[in-house]
């Protein structure tokens, strides 16, 4: 059995001659004010844009893109307003590439233009780690789907989204549930669960990712301030996305690549569809939090095991960091990385706060526990909250002996 999976993959154009340059821009001008148009026409569905764009100079993947995408704006957006900067839009019969070992650079994409025979052809420098699926469009084993092309400042960048198959996760009869709490001083935290025991956790630091979204704050507003030019602050948003793109890509690949080191693994996530309604620590830990993209972080978690066949479960992400992962009930967080069960009758008294999250998020892939509500004379479900405030890193370890402290997994 095999599924399909979307992928973006992700290319920059080589540095073009003069001429191909005025025709890139020329085509993303014209593609942007048939956008504007029809966007301001009211046009709502695909006959409608379709006279809006009809006269415009631009090749037909551009006018097929346009007719779709326009009516989603209204419909599925509920767009008031458009930006000036959107990418080119190209639906997927613009993805016609070529590759060749003998050139610099070996794969080449056919630019579309409007007219019989003006196509032209521009090397890619493609990310490396998506060679594979490069070839496999060539081969026919990756379907296309949309283009989008987009220049900033310097550089021409093209995203293709691809869809393959992969092996369908076979569900296994003893399986080993792992638990990813996702935090700010903690990037991620995991844990594997063997018969409701947390089994080699792993903790990643979150100091990288946090040191750069309070840089790029920083530097924006200063930049702002002294009312720099658009361009240099687009060139230091991009720098600083860029960066935190990095540490996340590397951060799930190190989550996946934990998670296939045990036996038949299944990764569980906390549902985090209202993270953000939920989020209420003030303004400055708020604009902290909301700056950073758990969802993000997990969605890549997930598209990296499905790669390798690794199940994924989502659970409800109720008072994770507030409930004892061996007893179930209630404890508090003494420290900002220690949880404490308060209960006599429970064996754990301390314990590492993001890992007692992480088995959480572990044992409730078993749904009933989250099927009843929770009340004070009950322990089988937590209420209902964010997890968010779970990863802080802390370097104590405990005064009792047996308890999982961090500082065996600390930086």
């Amino acid at each position: 059995m095999s599924e399909t999976v979307t992928k973006t993959l992700q290319a920059t154009l080589t540095t073009p001659t003069t001429r191909k340059e005025q025709r890139l821009q020329r085509l993303l001008d014209t593609y942007r004010d048939a956008l504007h148009d029809a966007f301001d026409a009211g046009a709502n569905t695909m006959s409608a844009v379709n006279d809006v764009v009809t006269p415009y100079d631009l090749p037909y993947q551009a006018k097929d893109a346009l007719k779709s995408y326009v009516p989603k704006l209204r419909k599925t957006y509920n767009a008031e307003e458009l930006d000036d900067q959107h990418p080119l839009r190209l639906v997927n019969r613009a993805a016609t590439f070529d590759y060749s070992a003998e050139r610099e650079h070996g794969f080449v994409w056919q630019v579309p233009q409007p007219g019989r025979g003006t196509n032209f052809w521009i090397p890619l420098r493609i990310n490396p780690e998506q060679e594979s699926l490069w070839f496999d469009l060539l081969t026919e084993d990756a379907t296309a789907g949309e283009l989008r092309l987009q220049r900033h400042r310097t550089s021409w960048e093209l995203h293709v989204t691809v869809e393959y198959a992969v092996d369908e996760p076979t569900n296994s009869d003893d399986p080993t549930y792992i638990g990813f709490d996702v935090g700010e001083s903690a990037l991620i935290t995991g844990c594997a669960l063997k018969r409701d025991v947390p089994r080699k956790p792993m903790l990643v630091s979150g100091s990288r990712a946090r040191h750069l979204r309070k840089e790029m704050f920083t530097t924006l507003r200063r930049l702002q301030s002294r009312d720099a030019a658009e361009w240099r602050m687009d060139e230091r948003f991009d720098h600083y996305q860029n960066a935190l793109t990095d540490i996340v890509e590397k951060a799930s690949r190190q989550a996946v690549e934990y998670a296939r080191s045990f036996e038949d693994p299944v990764i569980v996530l906390e549902d985090l569809s209202y993270i953000r309604e939920r989020l209420d620590y003030g303004k400055f830990m708020n604009r902290r939090l909301h700056a950073w993209a758990f969802a993000r972080l997990q969605g890549r978690i997930e598209d990296k095991a499905t790669e390798a066949g690794i199940r994924v479960e989502y659970v409800n992400a109720a008072y994770t960091s507030q409930t004892c992962h061996a007893c179930k009930r209630l404890g508090r967080r003494s420290q900002q990385a220690e949880f404490v069960c308060p209960h006599d009758d429970c064996h754990v008294s301390e314990f590492q706060a993001d890992i007692n999250a992480a088995a959480n998020i572990a044992n409730r892939v078993n749904p009933w526990g989250e099927s009843v509500r929770w009340e004070p004379e009950r322990d089988d479900s937590p209420r209902d909250g964010s997890a968010c405030d779970s990863a802080t890193v802390h370097r104590e370890t405990s005064p009792r002996p047996g308890q999982m402290t961090l500082s065996t997994y600390s930086d």
